[in-house]
């Protein structure tokens, strides 16, 4: 028996099923960050959301079939799991990084957005200082 086809054949659609599922959670469930992100524009939101789950896969599943190969060959069933949890665990991490990114610019872009909406948020004084007092004047 070829235990590093084996690998493989746990490898593939382990990794390509978290990708799907984390791909699916994202997009379910950050369509409503996004409506919020575009001021309530639902259709952008929508379309915003579809063409990130299309990079999303494109990116991570290009990862996924060119961290499949193997350097050496897998001779026992204890290389398997050695195999697997090394490539699963990069793969996990990847898509990890991936989601805090996504978070971190859209998160960018709410931020500069409700700023523009509501001019004077807390984050910002009403007006500008007019004058400085020393600490004995008051």
């Amino acid at each position: 028996m070829d235990y590093t086809v084996v690998s493989y054949a746990v490898y593939l659609p382990v990794a390509t099923g978290v990708t799907v599922w984390v791909a699916r959670t994202l997009s379910r469930n950050g369509r409503i960050f996004l409506a919020d992100v575009f001021a309530g524009d639902e259709k952008l939101a929508d379309a915003v959301n579809h063409l990130l789950v299309v990079g999303f896969y494109l990116i991570n599943l290009g990862f996924v079939a060119l961290w499949m190969r193997n350097d050496e060959q897998v001779r026992d069933v204890q290389g398997i799991f050695n195999a697997l949890s090394y490539k699963l665990g990069t793969v996990l991490l990847v898509l990890g990084v991936m989601h805090l990114g996504n978070v971190y610019v859209l998160n960018r872009i709410r931020r500069r957005g409700r700023q523009e909406r509501e001019p004077f948020a807390p984050s910002r004084p009403p007006v500008p200082p007019q004058a400085r007092l020393n600490p004995g004047q008051a």
